[in-house]
Order: structure tokens, then C-alpha cells, then sequence
């Protein structure tokens, strides 16, 4: 009886702790509280409100750490080695591990790090969760998009370090300079200053600036926009194939129940109209 007892209350409690974790209430509850936690971590930015409330603050910012470590011992409890297979659990892990450790001594830039606990909203939240897995799905597509964007930073960098450096070395002076003034022309912040007194001393310098930012802003920026915008849409266009697919099978088999129904009223007909 003992072993069978013994046996049944970890099953009880994990049953327990998993119904609690996956209640919305408890998911309503934590993702308030880590809004909670954001304030807190925003209010002991200002000295003022530290003068006045300081100590409060930090009080409830111990407590708001002591809530999600039980959650995290709870989700374990409730998932057992499954736990440790989730990303998005390591990642909670980490978050709520970093601000854990002392904030004394050496490791005192590591109390800045707690405000690290707000990007647990983006596991809280599923919908923030799809767009978090989307981008890491693009990241394949967009590594390619980077390689091709490093290609031309460094071929318009050379010709522009060897084109305006003489005349112009605070832009385009070094190959590492070129590159830096490059990157602010792509971002379109101030480009057309750059570019007016360039053409002062080379008046075809518009054709080099007009194509640099056609091919990296308007070309390869656009690119990595549409990788991720084609990651996020690719669940929902499965979604919207299995549900077709789904509604095909149905047709299908609603299909084959009202010809097996035919063929017993044809069979039950012919029975009936046999002689005894």
C-alpha cells in the first residue's frame, strides 16, 4: 500500500502543477506580473522615486523573482524531462538564472541584466512566440541576403575610397571609413549633404550614390522583408492546406458512407424481392 501511495502522489502532483501552469488564469496572471516587473525595473531608473520608494521597490522586485522561480519549479514539476526539450523554457531559465546571480563586485553590471525578465512577455505571449520562430526560421534565407549586402558594401567601398578619398577623407578617407559612411547613406540619414558636396567636385558623383542606394536600400533591404514576411506567412498557408485537406478528407468520406448506404438499400431491395 505504502509503495502504491508513494507511487500516486508525484503523479497527483504533477498532474496538479500542470493544471495550474496551464490554466489561463496562471498565464494571465504571470504575464501581468512580468508587466508588473517592467514597471518596477523602469521606476528604479529615477533617483526621485528610489529616494522616496526605493526600498519598496526592490522588496517587490525580490517577490516578483520569487513568483517566477516557483513557476519555473512548477513547469518542471508538470513537464518532467520535457522541460528541458522546450526553447522557450531554456530560454525562461536563463533569463530568471541571470537574475539570480549576486549583483556584488565583479558582477555587478549583471544587476542592469534583469530588465532581461520583460522579454519573458515574448514567451508568454503565443503570438509574439509565432513571430520569434518565424525570423529564426528566415534566418537561413536572410544569412544569403547579408552575404550579398556584404558584397556590395565592399565593392562600392573600394571604388568610393578610391574615387572621393583624396578630397573627401573624412567620409571616404579609409576602406573602414567608406564602409561606415556607406552604411549612413543606406539608412537614407543625411545622404543628400554627402552626396551635393562630392558633386561640387565631381558632378557625376550622383550616378555612384543613385546606384549604391537603389541596389542596397530599395534592392536588399527589401529582400530581407520579404524573407520574414514569407517565413510568417508559410504556418498559416500550411494551417489553411491541412484545414483544406481536412475538409477533403470529410467530403471524401461522407462521400463513400452515402454510396455504402445505397448499395445496402440496392442489396435489402433485392433481397425483399427474391421468392421464399
Amino acid at each position: 500500500m505504502n509503495d502504491r501511495s508513494d507511487s500516486a502522489a508525484p503523479a497527483g502532483l504533477r498532474a496538479l502543477a500542470a493544471r495550474w501552469t496551464e490554466s489561463a488564469r496562471f498565464q494571465t496572471a504571470i504575464m501581468s506580473l512580468i508587466v508588473l516587473n517592467a514597471v518596477i525595473l523602469g521606476l528604479e531608473t529615477f533617483p526621485g522615486v528610489m529616494q522616496r520608494v526605493g526600498p519598496w521597490l526592490l522588496r517587490a522586485d525580490a517577490a516578483l523573482l520569487a513568483i517566477f522561480v516557483v513557476e519555473l519549479l512548477l513547469k518542471l514539476i508538470a513537464q518532467g524531462a520535457r522541460f528541458f526539450r522546450s526553447p522557450w523554457n531554456l530560454f525562461d531559465t536563463v533569463i530568471i538564472g541571470i537574475a539570480l546571480l549576486p549583483t556584488g563586485g565583479p558582477l555587478a553590471v549583471l544587476r542592469a541584466l534583469r530588465v532581461l525578465r520583460v522579454m519573458r512577455l515574448v514567451s508568454a505571449v503565443p503570438r509574439m512566440r509565432a513571430v520569434v520562430e518565424a525570423l529564426v526560421q528566415s534566418l537561413p534565407g536572410l544569412g544569403s541576403i547579408a552575404m550579398l549586402l556584404l558584397i556590395f558594401f565592399y565593392v562600392f567601398s573600394v571604388m568610393a575610397t578610391k574615387l572621393f578619398s583624396a578630397e573627401f577623407p573624412q567620409w571616404f578617407g579609409t576602406l573602414w571609413g567608406s564602409m561606415f559612411s556607406l552604411f549612413q547613406i543606406m539608412t537614407l540619414e543625411g545622404w543628400a549633404e554627402i552626396a551635393r558636396a562630392i558633386m561640387v567636385s565631381h558632378p557625376l558623383a550622383w550616378i555612384f550614390f543613385m546606384t549604391f542606394i537603389l541596389l542596397a536600400t530599395f534592392t536588399v533591404l527589401n529582400l530581407f522583408i520579404a524573407v520574414i514576411v514569407n517565413a510568417m506567412q508559410q504556418p498559416a498557408l500550411a494551417a489553411a492546406d491541412n484545414a483544406a485537406a481536412s475538409a477533403a478528407t470529410r467530403q471524401d468520406v461522407e462521400a463513400l458512407r452515402a454510396e455504402i448506404a445505397a448499395l445496402r438499400r440496392d442489396l435489402a431491395a433485392r433481397d425483399a424481392g427474391r421468392p421464399g
